[in-house]
């Protein structure tokens, strides 16, 4: 998938540990854990905005898109290099 979650690069940025924002923000360490590896198909706004506040960032701070060399986009939209 073309985008990479650096969660765990903004915590050691911050030295806050996954179980610290996993109990500041209210989920489980094991979903926090699913997010960190990009197991996950997507995340709620609400949560990345409770992440965000947490560790005082911006959701690009987070995500990272690293695009493919595969088909164009489904949307029809091509990026200009």
């Amino acid at each position: 998938m073309p985008i990479t979650v650096t969660l765990d690069v903004m915590l050691a940025r911050r030295k806050m540990r996954s179980k610290e924002l996993a109990r500041e923000i209210g989920i489980t360490e094991a979903n926090l854990s699913l997010l960190k590896s990009g197991k996950v198909k997507g995340v709620r706004f609400e949560t990345l905005e409770a992440i965000c506040r947490a560790l005082t960032c911006q959701p690009g701070d987070l995500l990272v898109y690293e695009p493919s060399n595969g088909p164009p986009s489904p949307l029809g939209r091509e990026v200009a290099e």
